[in-house]
């Protein structure tokens, strides 16, 4: 009897080893395809943003412009409607926006 419950215990330690290993090969191949995906996966460059005053006043004045440019499409869409007036609205907003930025915000350089 003591023989048989012998075999059985060794025959489920057999198993829990296989299990165990087949786990442990398992987990190695995920973790070298989630390494492999991360080297190949390319990383966004960060860029610090500059936190100074004149940076802070740049960036609001770069969104004033581009809240002004889209303002300006959106009503030449509204009043006209034309596609053709609204095609020559945006090529001329193209073309002076950086008339203006430099008129308004004084960056001649």
């Amino acid at each position: 009897m003591s023989k048989e419950r012998a075999q059985r215990r060794a025959q489920r330690e057999a198993e829990r080893a296989e299990a165990a290993r087949r786990n442990e090969e398992r987990m190695a191949r995920r973790s070298r395809r989630r390494a492999l995906t991360q080297r190949l996966t390319p990383r966004p460059v960060r860029i610090a943003r500059q936190g100074g005053v004149l940076a802070r006043r740049r960036r609001v004045q770069n969104a004033v412009v581009a809240l002004a440019f889209v303002l300006v499409q959106v009503l030449a869409w509204l009043v006209w409607g034309s596609w053709g007036i609204s095609l020559a609205v945006l090529v001329l907003s193209v073309l002076f926006v950086p008339v203006i930025v430099t008129l308004a915000f004084d960056r001649r350089n």
